[in-house]
């Protein structure tokens, strides 16, 4: 079985996105548990809604920006093949 350098290339790629796609999985339970804390904490202090849902909106886009750049990776790996002539 002869492996050129063309589909190492492609196969790498493939791997590297796979894995860069793994990136989204830390975000989503993130912010699964930050949106739990956050129902338990409006269920103590109704008062306090907006306070927690504002701070916990804040919190969940600079926690989604790692899945994200994931996806971006994962994108470019596939789609965008730099090293092939």
């Amino acid at each position: 079985m002869n492996i050129t350098g063309d589909q190492l290339i492609l196969a790498c790629s493939a791997i590297g996105a796979g894995l860069a796609v793994i990136a989204g999985i830390g975000p989503g339970i993130g912010q699964g548990i930050a949106a739990g804390y956050a129902a338990s904490a409006v269920g103590r202090n109704p008062g306090a809604k907006s306070d927690i849902t504002s701070t916990m909106l804040l919190g969940q886009a600079v926690a989604e920006t790692t899945g994200l750049y994931g996806l971006l990776i994962a994108i470019l790996l596939l789609f965008v093949k730099p090293l092939l002539w």
